[in-house]
């Protein structure tokens, strides 16, 4: 096969890369593929007749990286196999706290169970090569892990432990059940107890426990601040600036210079202003609105909105360490009181941030809309701006929702320069309104809470936040800005970023008409489904309901959750064909993506209306965007991947603060509200204090209660009482685990005593403990097709099952452990050569590894906690 290069179909691009081109990895797979049977390195270069050491040397790193990137497989016998005729699957580890997992196909099909045995071998969010093994006892398919081909992890945080002069580290993410051995004399004098962050060495075998070197103590196990520093390092969460970055941050001057503000319009004659939350310190946008007079009145003729945006594409340049490290970090996070920035402070706070009474760079979305609220035309520019006011959501609401209040007269007083202009804001964002509610965007209610903390950074209360209409005029004002820049990219057919919002799942769109039936409610079904609009018509019907909670809640979990991506499919919530993001260029990469390719249109030849230039230089377009669709749907999976990891870290931040501020109320009960309903228990969140805990189902008493996930209701087989999705209970805090950010509740006196009765639909709420509204029948002993399933009832049997896996696993671990102590010798026990059972005196004092279930100790779904600055329209 000397003649390779004439089969080869990338033989020309491996000939313009490589001096001495080898055959391709399309080549080899087909090869591979015709050839019947893997072979080695050695046949392969016999039957390519590849001669010289470059080319044997090239094959090398090809074989090599073909392996890692799971093209091919190396087998025991030391040859090459493509993984697809392996009938191998690859996918992503995502483990559970109980210490299984799945394995999540990169091609979309169901998931493989991974058993506890098979999940000591990886990690949460490794990627792996498994293939099926057969079915487990719920059906579902099984897997073994044949090759990890990438770690998620290069390092884990967790709390220091010593057993018997060993030392271990407990992972502080509940997913990772592996304990990671430190090498003797590699724990940087960590104390029992403390958190550190240790260095995997050797990944775990089948034989072998994970081991490393700490590289790091993080500090005492309650010390205040330490939720964020574990959570940074547990989510991996950059958040130490490069030297790179900091030298060319550090390079900036502290104002804009005069050269910048040349060849941009000019717009500081405009009284812009901020409006933002009481404690923000990074501006990314300003507004200004002017009223186009009509013939008849003053509004008559529509408005100017002006909305302008930080310019950081003009600082932060492609190719900097600014930008790669922008690029990593994907968005900013905000913890309470403590934001990690996606720019260093000189640019996030400073040179970027649109500060009031100074000159700033930005760039402008000006936008014609008429009294109807439709965009009728909007062009983009370069501008320096000069904001004449830093307002507060509260200040504006004061103004315009009270403004007969003192309060606001000496605020009027105040700010009587721009007051004019935030009245026509106002006329604006109610007409904007007018045209949301037309157009049928969906417009869910969600309780957001604010942490407050007292000394020691001890919450002293948690607080509810009211959205007021400076708010929505704010986010009215961005949705439209955004719009027209996802109208903009598609029109000058510039390759980009969309916030991308699928409509609901046909599965659990399924469950949500299921559960509407049971209420006599329905949602329109039309030839391609319910559309926003029609979610929007279902809210405002059932708006005066007792149960709009409830009925809410089970809607919003209906949905998909948005994301970015190169392919536009338009915006389900919002309604939108096309949306993007544009408005928050500090805090997120994809708008700054954004700006750059409205850059790249300003600096080009291009004619169109859609832009103005004051003398602005042509620049080549590779040098503002040098991005090709399959870069951006990269980016747009990397963006979205660090936003669902910010949330997913804020989230255990808060629950971590929320368990703190309960370990000292265990015993006491309190009324709250049923959030969620699972086969395993019931999420309740306390009214007055906006904290989630479990009632487990074995914690509910003298019955045995069957899951309805159609009803959203754990039902009694015996008494008929039931426990559904919005219920309010009275509940007693019986456990607080830190560790694991679990609150467990038990049913207080009051509930489990409540007479057991009917409650009508449509009337008031009654408390839970009322009859199902059906019976529900017992399960049989055998296994029921999957309809059988739908209602699935927790037994004695389930738990002595799970008790027994616990005990399985835990003698592993102590098996595990003795082996590593012997230097990699199994431990001497009894005649059959297992283990001894190590003694209770044996075991440090670790955190609890609580297993009845997973269990959200913070808000309830939809709702948001903390304190800093929320990000606006984030959808």
């Amino acid at each position: 096969m000397a003649d390779w290069q004439s089969l080869d179909p990338e033989a020309a691009r491996e000939a313009e890369k490589y001096e001495n081109p080898i055959p391709s990895r399309e080549l080899i797979l087909q090869h591979l593929a015709d050839r019947g049977s893997p072979a080695s390195r050695e046949q392969l270069v016999e039957e390519f007749g590849l001669t010289t050491e470059d080319q044997l040397e090239a094959l090398r790193r090809r074989l090599r990286a073909m392996e890692r990137d799971a093209q091919l497989i190396y087998t025991r016998r030391g040859t090459y196999a493509p993984v697809d005729k392996l009938d191998l699957i690859l996918g992503r580890i995502s483990g559970h706290r109980d210490g299984f997992g799945f394995l999540v196909p990169d091609d979309g099909s169901d998931d493989l169970f991974m058993s506890p045995a098979q999940m000591r071998l990886v990690f949460d969010g490794d990627r792996a090569l498994a293939r099926v093994s057969g079915l487990d006892r719920r059906g579902r398919r099984e897997g073994v892990i044949v090759e990890v081909v990438s770690r998620a992890h290069e390092s884990i945080v967790g709390r220091y432990f010593e057993e018997g002069g060993i030392g271990f580290v407990v992972a502080d993410n509940p997913k990772i059940q592996q304990e990671v051995l430190v090498t003797p004399g590699r724990n940087a004098n960590a104390k029992v107890g403390q958190f550190v962050e240790v260095k995997i060495t050797h990944w775990p075998t089948p034989r072998f426990q994970p081991q490393g070197d700490v590289v790091e103590v993080v500090g005492n196990y309650m010390a205040p601040g330490m939720e964020i520093d574990v959570a940074l390092r547990t989510y991996d969460i950059p958040h130490v600036w490069p030297e790179a970055v900091l030298k060319e941050a550090a390079k900036l001057k502290p104002e804009v210079e005069e050269k910048d503000k040349e060849k941009r319009i000019d717009l500081r004659d405009l009284p812009f202003v901020t409006i933002d939350g009481e404690d923000a310190r990074d501006f990314d946008d300003a507004v200004f609105c002017e009223a186009k007079p009509g013939k008849l009145r003053l509004f008559g003729g529509g408005w100017k909105l002006y909305v302008a945006i930080a310019d950081v594409s003009s600082y932060v340049k492609i190719g900097s360490a600014l930008d790669a490290e922008a690029q990593v970090r994907g968005n900013s996070v905000y913890f309470p009181e403590r934001v990690i920035p996606m720019l260093p402070e000189q640019l996030s706070n400073g040179l970027c941030s649109l500060n009031p009474k100074v000159d700033r760079l930005a760039m402008v979305c000006e936008m014609t809309i008429s009294k109807s609220g439709e965009m009728t035309d909007y062009q983009f520019y370069e501008a320096v701006i000069h904001s004449k006011a830093r307002l507060t959501y509260n200040k504006v609401s004061t103004m315009l929702e009270q403004p007969k209040t003192s309060e606001a007269k000496q605020l009027r007083g105040e700010y009587g320069d721009v007051l004019p202009h935030l009245k026509q804001l106002y006329a604006l964002y109610k007409v904007l309104l007018g045209a949301r509610h037309t157009r049928g965007a969906i417009d869910f209610e969600t309780q957001e809470t604010r942490i407050i903390f007292g000394s020691e950074r001890k919450i002293a209360e948690i607080r509810p936040t009211t959205r007021n209409d400076a708010h929505k005029l704010i986010e009215e004002c961005m949705l439209a800005a955004n719009v027209a820049t996802a109208e903009f990219l598609k029109k000058h057919e510039i390759p980009a970023l969309y916030r991308v919002h699928d409509g609901p799942p046909p599965e659990r769109l399924e469950k949500l008409r299921a559960f509407l039936g049971e209420l006599g409610l329905s949602l329109h079904k039309g030839k391609d489904g319910p559309t926003p609009k029609d979610y929007q018509a279902l809210l405002e019907t059932i708006k005066d309901r007792p149960d709009y909670h409830l009925i809410q809640t089970v809607m919003l979990r209906s949905l998909s959750q948005a994301v970015y991506s190169a392919d536009n499919q338009g915006h389900f919530g919002l309604n939108y064909e096309a949306y993007t993001h544009f408005t928050s260029p500090i805090r997120r990469y994809p708008d700054l993506l954004t700006h750059r390719a409205i850059r790249s249109v300003i600096h080009s030849k291009q004619d169109t209306p859609h832009v103005r230039r004051a003398g602005a230089m042509s620049i080549p377009k590779a040098r503002i965007y040098p991005y090709d669709e399959a870069t951006l749907e990269q980016l747009g999976e990397q963006c979205s991947m660090s936003e669902r990891r910010a949330d997913e870290a804020t989230r255990d931040v808060v629950n971590w603060l929320k368990c703190e501020f309960m370990k000292d109320r265990v015993g006491e009960s309190f009324p709250g509200v049923i959030t969620a309903v699972t086969g395993f228990g019931l999420f309740v969140e306390l009214t007055d204090i906006y904290v989630e805990g479990l009632v487990h189902v074995t914690a509910l008493p003298g019955d045995y209660y069957h899951f309805d996930p159609v009803h959203h209701r754990l039902a009694g087989e015996r008494t008929g009482r039931s426990f559904r999705l919005g219920d309010t209970v009275e509940v007693r805090v019986m456990r607080v685990d830190l560790d694991e950010r679990k609150i467990d509740f038990e049913m207080a006196e009051k509930t489990i005593n409540a007479p057991i009765g009917r409650k009508k639909r449509g009337t008031t709420d009654v408390p839970a403990g009322k009859a199902a509204d059906e019976p529900v029948p017992a399960k049989s002993g055998r296994r029921g097709s999957a309809k059988d399933k739908a209602v699935e009832a927790y037994r004695p049997s389930d738990a002595a099952a799970k008790n027994a896996e616990v005990r399985k696993s835990r003698e592993m671990k102590q098996a595990l452990l003795a082996e590593a102590k012997s230097g990699g010798k199994a431990a001497s026990g009894g005649k059959s050569g297992k283990p001894a059972p190590a003694r209770d005196s044996d075991k440090p004092a670790k955190p609890s590894k609580h297993r009845k279930g997973p269990s959200k100790a913070g808000s309830a779904s939809g709702a948001k906690s903390g304190g800093a600055r929320k990000p606006k329209a984030k959808s």
